[in-house]
């Protein structure tokens, strides 16, 4: 393959990937939660996307399906242009892909120090042959991420936040991979530290030539880091397009409610600014509107819209939206 051809083809590829929950209705019934349902989306090497949309919209477990967390339901993972199926693929795309949790509270053992909870990763892939390489190792992965070597004997759980957060950087890191599910991985810090952690983030990336799929609600938070953003809900994809545009020129209209609810510095701009603000709730995904899935809460929605799920089609040159009526509300 020569050169050119490897660079252009892009590292993660999500085909119609679909994750349903059977839930216990009671009386010996079950019936489908559709977390994810039907995404679709590439990520091309060194890139960040990020993914962003309401609690629950099934962003989290795009995430666990992708690393097999959960066994996906249907649709295809490509990983490096070979499809992930068996077993041993599964074994090997683990050496090259991890995930860094939410809660640096939850997802730290309290039982063990951070030496171990670091090294955890070498020793189940065996990737130190002596003791003193994986100390050498452990060592090399705190100063990535800014610890001190003689935090390496202490617990979690006498750190703060942001520095268990760094913990779980650290044993993410710790396999060597070249992709990493960053799961909302700042929303449980201080405003102040977020900043340092997202720059950590960047510099990480640049250092080791990391691809990430940075998923987060915060909007802001996700444009400081992302090259491009997806925007999902109830569990499909709405708009794809590439971090500005989704900024300047939102098309879907549930992305523009989402931008116009982000906070502006500037008092001015911010009074001109009009806020959208969206009736009702978000259905429940056991429930599912038919059609499309926002039209529930679309000021723009017509009968075409209960009756089929708009194609997810690209309106401008890398922009995707899933809209009936894209073209006439824009």
């Amino acid at each position: 393959m020569s050169m050119n051809e490897s660079a252009v083809r892009p590292l993660i590829e999500i085909k119609d990937l679909k994750e349903y929950f059977n839930i216990n209705m009671g009386m010996f019934r079950s019936k489908p939660l559709k977390a994810v349902d039907g995404v679709s989306f590439s990520i091309n090497k060194g890139e960040t996307l990020g993914l962003v949309g309401e609690s629950g919209c099934g962003k989290t477990t795009v995430g666990r399906t992708i690393l097999h967390l959960y066994k996906p339901t249907g649709g295809e993972i490509w990983y490096d242009g070979k499809k992930i199926a068996s077993k041993e693929d599964i074994r090997a795309f683990r050496k090259k892909a991890t995930m860094v949790f939410q809660d640096p509270y939850s997802s730290l053992n309290p039982r063990m120090t951070v030496s171990d909870i670091i090294g955890e990763p070498l020793d189940v892939h065996r990737l130190c042959a002596t003791k003193q390489e994986r100390q050498e190792r452990i060592l090399q992965l705190m100063d990535y991420v800014g610890l001190n070597s003689e935090h390496a004997a202490r617990y979690a759980h006498e750190f703060s936040g942001g520095q268990r957060q760094r913990i779980g950087i650290a044993r993410a890191l710790a396999v060597n991979p070249d992709f990493i599910v960053c799961d909302e991985p700042v929303s449980a810090l201080d405003v102040s530290i977020q900043a340092q952690v997202i720059n950590m983030f960047d510099e990480l990336q640049e250092r080791l030539g990391l691809t990430y799929l940075f998923i987060a609600h915060d909007l802001l938070v996700v444009r400081h880091i992302s090259d491009r953003i997806a925007v999902m809900y109830l569990g499909r994809m709405v708009e794809l397009a590439d971090a500005a545009e989704i900024y300047d020129h939102p098309l879907h209209p549930y992305s523009k409610s989402l931008l116009s609810a982000v906070p502006v510095p500037d008092p001015k701009v911010a009074r001109a600014n009009k806020r959208i603000v969206l009736t009702g709730d978000i259905p429940s995904p056991l429930n599912a509107p038919s059609g499309c899935p926002f039209r529930t809460r679309c000021p723009y929605a017509q009968e075409r819209c209960a009756e089929e799920m708009p194609p997810f089609d690209e309106v401008a040159k890398g922009h995707f939206v899933a809209c009936h009526r894209v073209r006439e509300i824009n």
